[in-house]
């Protein structure tokens, strides 16, 4: 089978701690190949870039979640940046966005902060993971200024939308879509949605060690289980498995071309 390529991980963090070298044994097993690994924030970078270190498949990414962005949040931010302007080789600036699923307190400091980790994307021609949770009108409003710059690239992280809402995304031709387990749920609207959306425009995620698809739904999700997303899509879009796996992985090593030399 072609090779898998799950473009957001956090195989990083502590759930993970008793077991990392095994499960990336096992994603290797099932076929992923590459795992590219967003930050979390200011307090996760060491540990981010020890697990990139000590295992080649893994590429780390820099940027402060949003939901990270609290009181302190420019302080914070500066930490980040101190870690994107060092000696260390990152290769996009995520995890970033808006999030304002369980508060809105902090939504302009969020929006700033967003703008500017937009700006690093640009100055570094790095690609963006952008997070967006109940949260498309703010996320659009901060891209709209960079709507026509060309080094502008990304992935859409963990889309669930509708067809109205893939719509304006879809307009940034340098971004893509990025699937994970939620399109094996039962209630899922995702697979009536994707029918609309052209499978290049689309990559494959796990966000580990959450959202893990059916049949692990409940369980810890990891990196190995990219292929339950990849059968799904092979389902929804009546194609081969390989294809699926093939097309995908072309999106992602697009998103991340300015690394994707050191592959």
């Amino acid at each position: 089978m072609t090779l898998l390529t799950d473009t957001h991980t956090h195989l990083f963090t502590e759930e993970f701690d008793e077991d990392r070298d095994l499960a990336i044994i096992r994603a290797r097993e099932s076929g992923v190949y590459r795992l590219f690994m967003p930050n979390i924030d200011d307090t996760s970078v060491e540990s981010l870039l020890s697990t990139c270190k000590t295992h080649p498949a893994c590429y780390p990414m820099i940027g402060l979640h949003p939901t990270s962005v609290d009181a302190d949040w420019e302080k914070r931010l500066a930490a980040v940046e101190a870690w994107l302007r060092g000696p260390e080789t990152f290769y996009g600036i995520g995890e970033v966005g808006i999030d304002l699923y369980w508060d809105r307190t902090f939504r302009s400091e969020q929006m700033k902060a967003f703008d500017i980790q937009v700006q690093w994307a640009l100055e570094f021609e790095l690609p963006l993971s952008i997070h967006s949770r109940s949260a498309y009108p703010e996320v659009l409003e901060v891209l709209e200024p960079y709507r026509k710059e060309p080094a502008l690239s990304g992935i859409f992280h963990c889309f669930s939308g509708s067809v109205e809402e893939a719509a304006p995304l879809l307009e940034y031709e340098n971004f893509m879509l990025g699937i994970n387990g939620t399109v094996t749920y039962k209630k899922s609207t995702l697979p009536e949605v994707l029918k609309h959306i052209p499978l290049e425009r689309v990559v494959l995620e796990t966000d580990s060690p959450y959202l893990a698809p059916v049949p692990h739904r409940g369980k810890r999700n990891e990196s190995a289980y990219l292929v339950n997303v990849a059968e799904k899509l092979s389902d929804i879009y009546g194609t081969s498995l390989d294809e699926i796996a093939a097309q995908t992985t072309g999106n992602a090593l697009k998103v991340f071309s300015k690394a994707s030399r050191t592959f």
